[in-house]
């Protein structure tokens, strides 16, 4: 059961990263890929139908967490209280551009509300990038498994590292990449055409970063990262659109399984001692309170994922973003 909620688990985080990276990414580049207030729209009405949508990942990964493994989410958001206020800031920010962008019928107030949702998804993107790097390096957990330390330090300290700072940087890329090639999918007309070369950009610059970080490192993961985004930059470059987003689609799941697995059974590293990690035995919930959770995962779980696709499916046509004579 341990394994089974940790899978579930692993699961809701990769569908909110894959689902809601792209709605990042489009909010990141509408304002520049839209050279007017009828581009920015069109590129803005990709994820109109979505984005919503996309956040319940969100609500039901860390709905999933707290059920399941008490012990890992309390630690995570004693140790990182600060940085989970700021991402549920700014995506409040978002939402709230994203609603109130057709309310007011002037040029000014829609171009504000898209600096708003640019800033706003450009900051989500570096936060989670950060603390997906702080999972990986791990928290200052004592011998109760509690993250140690007073004041500010305490849970902005882990984000102030090289590695945070360069998880943040990947976030970014990652948003961006994946809402390049979704533009590209969704779109006709001159937005598609820039966001196929930022795509090819993007992917092209992510896969040298990571073929340097790999050859460093000696990093047979980041290695195979690498030749994902190459292979990425090709096919946008050649306008194979639907296999560039699948491309860059499974290397962001991919990354956010290897971030939750890449210390085996453990679920958050101590840096202190070894002895202090987190592991999924320690923290799981008792074997009836899986049990009890598994008949209701087993019948909404399942409901979400055919409403989500079939909402896919009816939204499905491109959004023209050339203007079409009347």
């Amino acid at each position: 059961m341990v394994t089974f909620w940790f899978a579930l688990v692993v699961l809701c985080w990769m569908l909110f990263f894959v689902l809601e990276g792209f709605d990042f990414g489009v909010g990141l580049l509408a304002v520049f890929l839209g050279r007017d207030d009828h581009e920015r729209a069109a590129a803005i009405r990709t994820i109109g139908p979505f984005w919503d949508g996309n956040e319940v990942w969100l609500v039901a990964a860390i709905g999933v967490t707290f059920a399941a493994f008490p012990d890992w989410y309390a630690a995570l958001l004693s140790g990182l209280y600060l940085p989970m206020v700021g991402l549920l800031l700014l995506l409040a920010i978002r939402g709230v551009a994203l609603e109130f962008r057709g309310k007011h019928d002037s040029t000014r107030w829609r171009r504000g509300c898209d600096t708003a949702l640019a800033a706003g998804s450009a900051g989500i993107a570096l936060l989670w990038g950060a603390i997906l790097a702080v999972l990986v390096h791990g928290l200052a957990l004592g011998p109760g498994r509690e993250v140690t330390g007073t004041g500010l330090s305490r849970t902005l300290g882990p984000l102030l590292t090289p590695a945070a700072a360069g998880g943040a940087a990947a976030g970014l890329g990652a948003a961006v990449l994946l809402g390049a090639t979704f533009l590209a999918l969704r779109t006709t007309g001159p937005v598609r055409q820039r966001a196929r070369r930022v795509a090819v950009t993007t992917a092209a610059l992510l896969g040298t970063g990571l073929v340097a970080v790999g050859a460093a490192t000696e990093a047979r993961g980041m290695l195979a990262a690498a030749v994902l985004c190459l292979g990425v930059a090709l096919l946008a470059r050649n306008g194979r659109e639907v296999a560039a987003f699948t491309g860059a689609a499974l290397g962001v799941a991919g990354a956010v399984v290897a971030v939750f697995t890449v210390h085996g059974d453990v679920l958050l590293r101590s840096t202190l001692s070894p002895a202090w990690s987190l592991t999924r035995t320690d923290a799981a919930a008792t074997g009836s309170t899986l049990r009890l959770l598994t008949m209701a995962g087993v019948v909404i779980l399942p409901g979400v994922l055919a409403y989500q696709a079939f909402s896919y499916w009816v939204f499905r046509r491109r959004v023209a973003s050339e203007r079409i004579p009347s």
